[in-house]
Formats: structure tokens, C-alpha cells, sequence
């Protein structure tokens, strides 16, 4: 039996409501559609929110039995470096795994899915993970700026330990272009939105579950969910009707809350229903674009031991509203906006390429090393133990910080140094079991924080450098989320 094992899920912690950003455009106000949608951090983005999600589907399992990483997005921040390499670094899982990126539509994360599961059931790998995200740019005053919204999604496939198996597929591919983006473009393009729904959302999401139904002689009445994306509540609706659904049977699809997440939004859907779902229930799910996969999970007793997780309700409860559409664009460098002196770019801003390397597992996947000797933990790696009464001398063994909590030992708001953000954050941080070093505070304002708090680690833009086409990540701090 082969499906899903585990999931996990990253919902940013902006939100924006789409009134906010119809009163900026002002003509547009009287068409806002309502509730509000998720909005990455200035220091988020496609990888970042892949590492978030996939932290979460690995919480107590081990890495080192995972075979491979797929990753799929449509915004990632390069067109010629893979980000599945950057998110299992970060994850820590070891090299000798295959890795892919998937992209160029938002079905990609489906497709990812369905060849994670084939290389699972063909006996190539016991386990393959897929991180599905996306950061959509909508141009300002457009439909797709109220529709797109940003999130990830992970999913763990193997034949152990299944909480939902993968009984089946079918897949449709059309050279449809109803929406596309050009490599070198920020904001995509559309045409006519009747046109695309008519001929896309509304043609190809039934008849890929059409298809999926004749294939495996089932009803629409036979599935305790049905998963699919769509580009209004409206629409979304409506193709239910048509596959003759009962309204119950609709998963929510988060328009009003999460907004459309592109790659991840179906995948988000199923993370939703899966919280829900109880042994025997059967899932079908199908996404869009350039065509649609139809997918068909049958959930197991396995599911029963996945109900402690925070999930999606609580990442829906855990939320910032930003009011300021000025704020919202700037965050996107949509607005150029004033760095001041002490936020100008100096020769070797970031870290060396040579050094990214060689300390990459130290940078990206936040490894300290311990002592063998006497189990005092360290970070950064060091050769000689600090504990009085050890020292000992070249006796590590690597060491991840990076899913331990700590406690805020000390703490500044900077209001001099430069933050898309105001103000800098920054403290030291005691980890449980050991060791302590000092790093950036995101998501969080400084009213919110107390000396003693616990907090947990987060994966973060640190630079990113348009003029070398260099994006450096590192990890920041964040309050733990209850």
C-alpha cells in the first residue's frame, strides 16, 4: 500500500483583507470580494514556506529514512539552481536522495504527487517527500492581486505507517493559455476571466474527475470530500453542481481565508480534509492547470495517530491583519522605498559563495555539533568542547538546532538599522538541552516579546541580491505558536 504517511502545512502570518486593497485602487472598491488572503513575510517566499511546511510534516520521524524530495512551485527564486536542493539542505536530510524541482503550472504539485507515489510503488526509494508553495505577484488593481494568496504544503509518501493510500489517478494535459508568465516577468498575464473559466476551471477539473470515475467504475456519492481548486466561490460552486456533489461533500476551498496558494492550494485543500477524515473515508481530489490531475486516497486507521498537530485551523487563527496597502507593496518591492544610510548594500554583504558551501550544512540546516564526551551541544560547530572540566579536542558529532525550541535569554528593537519591517529584532536564544546563539526575530512584533518566552526556529530569506541574482537563507526566531 503505498500514499501518504505524514503532512504538514505553512500559512504566513499576514493577512490583508481585500477591502484594504480595494480602497487603495479606489474605482475598484465596489467590486472588493470578501474576507482577506494570506500574505508571505518581506523575508518569505517559495523556498522559505516549502522548509515551513516540510518542518511541520517531519515533526518526530525520522529524516535520515527519507529517500527523496520533489518540489514544486511556479515561483521559484531561480530559474537555474534547484530548490528542492536549498529545502533538503535546510531539512537536513542526507545527500545520497533524488530531488526534482516541478513547475511551470499549478497542477505541478499534483503531478509531483502522483511521481512521488510511482517511485514508492515501483520499489526506487521507501519514501519521498514533495514541498509545494507559491508567491504569486498580482499586479496592483488586478483580479489576480485579490485572488492570489501564499502558503505551502508537504506531504511524506511511502508504503509504511499509510494514513491515506493512493488508489488511483487520471490525468488531462491541454496547451490551454487562459493564464502565463513570461521568465524575466514579475506579474503574469489573463486572458478575459469568463473566457478562462468557461473553457479552463469549469472544463477540465469535471472531466478529469469524470475521467477518474469511469476509470475505477465510481460515483461522485462514493467520496466523503471533493478536492478541487477554483478561482472564485462562485465558480467554485458551481462545479460542484455539475459533478452532482452534495454541499457537504465540497472541502472548502479558503478563498476568503488563505486566497488562491497556486501549486500548494489543492494540496493545502487535502492537508484541510485530512484533518478532518476518519478511517475509511474516501478522498478525491484534482487541480488545475494546463489540464488537471484527478487523484483518489482512501483514508486508513493510521490517520488516528496525525490528530496532534497544529494544522490548519490553528494557522488560520494565528494571524496579523495588515492594513497598510502601502506596507503590503512594499514588501514585494512593488514600492521602491528608502533604505536609509545604515540600509545601503556594501561590497560582501553576505556570505561568501565558497563559504556558503563549505558551511552549509552549519548555515542552511542550522547543525551545531555536540560532544561526544560529555553531550554539551554547540553552535556553530566547534572542534573543542567549552564545558569546564571537558575540552574535549576534536570528539563532535553534528548536532540540529533547528527543530529544538529554546527561551528568549535577551532581546533589542533596533530602530536605527534598516528593516522592511520596523524595528529589527534581535536576542539570544538558550535552546533546550543546550546551547545558545543569537538571531533575528520575524512574525512577531517587539510589544509581544518577554525575556524566559519559548520560541522556535523558523527558515528565512536573509539577503536577497537582484544585482548577482542571489537569494542567502538562514534561520530566524520566532514566538512558539500556541
Amino acid at each position: 500500500m503505498v500514499g501518504i504517511i505524514s503532512y504538514g502545512v505553512h500559512i504566513p502570518w499576514h493577512r490583508i483583507s481585500h477591502k484594504t486593497i480595494s480602497s487603495a485602487m479606489g474605482w475598484f472598491n465596489a467590486a472588493s470580494p470578501p474576507g482577506e488572503k494570506a500574505v508571505a513575510n518581506y523575508d518569505e517566499d517559495s523556498i522559505t514556506m516549502a522548509v515551513s511546511a516540510g518542518m511541520d510534516c517531519l515533526d518526530n520521524l525520522e529524516r535520515e529514512k527519507i529517500d527523496g524530495l520533489y518540489f514544486a512551485t511556479t515561483t521559484s527564486p531561480y530559474t537555474e539552481r534547484q530548490g528542492a536542493g536549498i529545502i533538503a539542505t535546510a531539512l537536513d536530510i542526507r545527500p545520497d536522495i533524488r530531488i526534482a524541482d516541478f513547475a511551470h503550472s499549478t497542477k505541478a504539485g499534483t503531478t509531483a504527487l502522483i511521481s512521488a507515489c510511482e517511485v514508492v510503488k515501483a520499489e526506487a526509494a521507501k519514501s519521498m517527500m514533495l514541498c509545494a508553495s507559491d508567491c504569486r505577484l498580482g499586479k496592483p488593481g488586478s483580479t489576480q492581486e485579490h485572488i492570489y494568496g501564499d502558503g505551502g504544503a508537504a506531504l511524506l509518501m511511502g508504503d509504511n505507517m499509510v494514513i491515506a493510500s493512493l488508489e488511483g489517478y487520471y490525468s488531462l494535459s491541454y496547451d490551454f493559455t487562459g493564464e502565463w508568465r513570461a521568465s524575466w516577468e514579475d506579474f503574469g498575464h489573463s486572458l478575459e476571466d469568463r473566457f478562462v473559466q468557461d473553457e479552463g476551471h469549469s472544463k477540465f477539473i469535471p472531466q478529469a474527475i469524470s475521467g477518474l470515475l469511469q476509470k475505477y467504475q465510481l460515483s461522485i456519492k462514493d467520496f466523503a470530500k471533493v478536492i478541487y481548486p477554483g478561482p472564485s466561490a462562485r465558480l467554485h460552486a458551481a462545479i460542484g453542481r455539475r459533478l452532482g456533489a452534495e454541499p457537504e461533500q465540497i472541502q472548502d476551498p479558503m478563498l476568503t481565508s488563505v486566497g488562491n496558494t497556486g501549486v500548494a492550494h489543492t494540496l493545502i485543500m487535502l492537508v484541510a480534509a485530512l484533518e478532518e477524515a476518519k478511517p475509511g473515508d474516501r478522498l478525491l481530489v484534482a487541480s488545475y492547470g494546463n489540464g488537471s490531475d484527478a487523484l483518489f486516497f482512501q483514508v486508513t486507521e493510521e490517520i488516528e495517530n496525525m490528530k496532534d498537530r497544529r494544522g490548519i485551523k490553528d494557522s488560520l487563527a494565528l494571524r496579523k491583519e495588515l492594513s497598510n496597502y502601502e506596507k503590503y507593496v512594499a514588501f514585494r518591492n512593488i514600492l521602491p522605498v528608502e533604505k536609509g544610510i545604515r540600509g545601503e548594500k556594501y561590497e560582501g554583504y553576505f556570505t561568501p559563495l565558497a563559504r556558503q558551501w563549505r558551511e552549509r550544512r552549519a548555515i542552511l540546516a542550522l547543525c551545531g555539533s555536540r560532544c561526544k564526551r560529555c553531550g554539551t551541544p554547540q553552535y556553530p560547530p566547534q572542534r573543542i568542547c567549552v564545558k569546564p572540566g571537558c575540552g574535549a579536542i576534536d570528539e563532535m558529532e553534528p548536532y540540529r538546532f533547528s527543530d529544538k525550541k529554546g527561551r528568549l535569554f535577551t532581546y533589542t528593537a533596533d530602530n536605527l538599522s534598516y528593516s522592511p519591517s520596523p524595528p529589527a529584532i534581535y536576542g539570544m536564544i538558550n535552546f533546550e538541552g543546550g546551547g545558545r546563539y543569537w538571531f533575528d526575530f520575524t512574525d512577531c512584533d517587539a510589544d509581544s516579546l518577554k525575556v524566559g518566552m519559548p520560541v522556535e526556529m523558523i527558515f528565512r530569506r536573509k539577503y536577497a541580491d537582484k544585482e548577482h541574482g542571489m537569494n542567502t537563507y538562514f534561520w530566524k526566531a520566532i514566538p512558539v505558536r500556541t
